[in-house]
Protein backbone atom coordinates (compact mmCIF):
# COMPACT_ATOMS: atom_id res chain seq x y z
CA UNK A 1 0.00 0.00 0.00
CA UNK A 2 1.49 3.31 -1.06
CA UNK A 3 -0.94 5.62 0.75
CA UNK A 4 -1.80 6.68 4.26
CA UNK A 5 -4.24 4.06 5.64
CA UNK A 6 -7.90 4.77 6.33
CA UNK A 7 -9.56 3.48 9.53
CA UNK A 8 -11.65 1.11 7.38
CA UNK A 9 -8.64 -0.59 5.75
CA UNK A 10 -8.15 -4.31 6.29
CA UNK A 11 -5.39 -5.37 8.63
CA UNK A 12 -2.84 -7.87 7.32
CA UNK A 13 -4.55 -10.63 9.34
CA UNK A 14 -7.98 -9.74 7.96
CA UNK A 15 -6.66 -9.72 4.40
CA UNK A 16 -5.01 -13.12 4.89
CA UNK A 17 -8.39 -14.53 5.92
CA UNK A 18 -10.33 -13.27 2.88
CA UNK A 19 -7.67 -13.27 0.14
CA UNK A 20 -8.19 -16.98 -0.66
CA UNK A 21 -11.93 -16.29 -1.10
CA UNK A 22 -11.42 -13.66 -3.82
CA UNK A 23 -12.13 -15.22 -7.23
CA UNK A 24 -9.10 -15.55 -9.53
CA UNK A 25 -8.94 -13.94 -12.95
CA UNK A 26 -11.11 -15.62 -15.54
CA UNK A 27 -9.15 -17.89 -17.89
CA UNK A 28 -8.52 -16.38 -21.28
CA UNK A 29 -9.21 -12.85 -20.10
CA UNK A 30 -6.90 -9.93 -19.55
CA UNK A 31 -4.53 -9.97 -16.60
CA UNK A 32 -5.98 -8.32 -13.51
CA UNK A 33 -4.37 -4.93 -12.89
CA UNK A 34 -6.48 -3.94 -9.89
CA UNK A 35 -5.07 -4.65 -6.44
CA UNK A 36 -7.83 -6.74 -4.83
CA UNK A 37 -6.91 -5.66 -1.31
CA UNK A 38 -7.25 -2.02 -2.30
CA UNK A 39 -10.54 -2.82 -3.98
CA UNK A 40 -11.90 -4.40 -0.79
CA UNK A 41 -10.54 -1.45 1.20
CA UNK A 42 -12.43 0.91 -1.12
CA UNK A 43 -15.65 -1.06 -0.65
CA UNK A 44 -15.23 -1.03 3.13
CA UNK A 45 -14.60 2.72 2.99
CA UNK A 46 -17.79 3.31 0.99
CA UNK A 47 -19.99 0.95 2.97
CA UNK A 48 -18.81 2.15 6.37
CA UNK A 49 -18.88 5.83 5.50
CA UNK A 50 -22.02 5.77 3.39
CA UNK A 51 -20.52 7.91 0.64
CA UNK A 52 -21.40 8.04 -3.03
CA UNK A 53 -19.48 5.89 -5.50
CA UNK A 54 -18.27 8.94 -7.44
CA UNK A 55 -16.90 10.49 -4.23
CA UNK A 56 -14.47 7.63 -3.63
CA UNK A 57 -11.02 9.14 -2.86
CA UNK A 58 -8.57 9.12 -5.75
CA UNK A 59 -6.05 6.94 -3.94
CA UNK A 60 -8.40 3.96 -4.32
CA UNK A 61 -9.05 2.17 -7.63
CA UNK A 62 -11.46 4.06 -9.95
CA UNK A 63 -15.05 4.05 -8.67
CA UNK A 64 -16.29 2.31 -11.84
CA UNK A 65 -13.90 -0.59 -11.24
CA UNK A 66 -14.90 -0.82 -7.58
CA UNK A 67 -18.58 -0.75 -8.49
CA UNK A 68 -18.12 -3.41 -11.21
CA UNK A 69 -16.42 -5.88 -8.86
CA UNK A 70 -18.99 -5.19 -6.12
CA UNK A 71 -21.81 -5.89 -8.56
CA UNK A 72 -20.24 -9.04 -10.01
CA UNK A 73 -19.37 -10.44 -6.58
CA UNK A 74 -22.87 -9.73 -5.31
CA UNK A 75 -24.41 -11.59 -8.25
CA UNK A 76 -22.00 -14.55 -8.29
CA UNK A 77 -22.18 -15.19 -4.54
CA UNK A 78 -18.63 -14.12 -3.65
CA UNK A 79 -19.87 -11.82 -0.89
CA UNK A 80 -22.03 -14.62 0.54
CA UNK A 81 -19.04 -16.98 0.54
CA UNK A 82 -16.85 -14.42 2.31
CA UNK A 83 -19.58 -13.71 4.86
CA UNK A 84 -20.22 -17.40 5.54
CA UNK A 85 -16.51 -18.24 5.85
CA UNK A 86 -15.87 -15.38 8.28
CA UNK A 87 -18.97 -16.25 10.31
CA UNK A 88 -17.78 -19.84 10.61
CA UNK A 89 -14.31 -18.72 11.72
CA UNK A 90 -15.78 -16.46 14.41
CA UNK A 91 -18.14 -19.16 15.67
CA UNK A 92 -15.41 -21.82 15.82
CA UNK A 93 -13.09 -19.41 17.68
CA UNK A 94 -15.93 -18.88 20.19
CA UNK A 95 -16.28 -22.65 20.68
CA UNK A 96 -19.57 -22.92 18.79
CA UNK A 97 -20.72 -25.00 15.84
CA UNK A 98 -19.65 -23.51 12.46
CA UNK A 99 -23.23 -22.67 11.48
CA UNK A 100 -26.01 -21.43 13.73
CA UNK A 101 -28.90 -23.77 14.48
CA UNK A 102 -31.44 -20.98 14.99
CA UNK A 103 -31.94 -17.29 14.43
CA UNK A 104 -33.86 -14.59 16.22
CA UNK A 105 -35.59 -11.59 14.67
CA UNK A 106 -36.63 -8.65 16.74
CA UNK A 107 -39.95 -7.21 15.57
CA UNK A 108 -38.57 -3.74 16.20
CA UNK A 109 -35.86 -4.34 13.59
CA UNK A 110 -37.94 -5.88 10.82
CA UNK A 111 -39.68 -3.61 8.31
CA UNK A 112 -43.43 -4.15 8.11
CA UNK A 113 -46.35 -2.31 6.62
CA UNK A 114 -47.71 0.77 8.32
CA UNK A 115 -51.12 -0.82 8.76
CA UNK A 116 -50.19 -4.15 10.38
CA UNK A 117 -52.61 -6.89 11.39
CA UNK A 118 -54.21 -9.53 9.17
CA UNK A 119 -55.29 -7.06 6.49
CA UNK A 120 -51.66 -6.23 5.70
CA UNK A 121 -51.01 -9.73 4.37
CA UNK A 122 -54.26 -10.22 2.45
CA UNK A 123 -54.33 -9.57 -1.30
CA UNK A 124 -56.40 -6.56 -2.37
CA UNK A 125 -60.06 -7.29 -3.07
CA UNK A 126 -61.38 -6.89 -6.60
Amino acid sequence: MKRKPYPTDLTDEQWQRIAPLIPPCKPGGRDRKTDMRELVNALRYLLRGGGAWRLLPHDFPPYGTVWWYYSVWRKDGTWRQIHDALREQVRIAAGKAPTPSAGVMDSQSVKTTEKGGPEATMPPSR
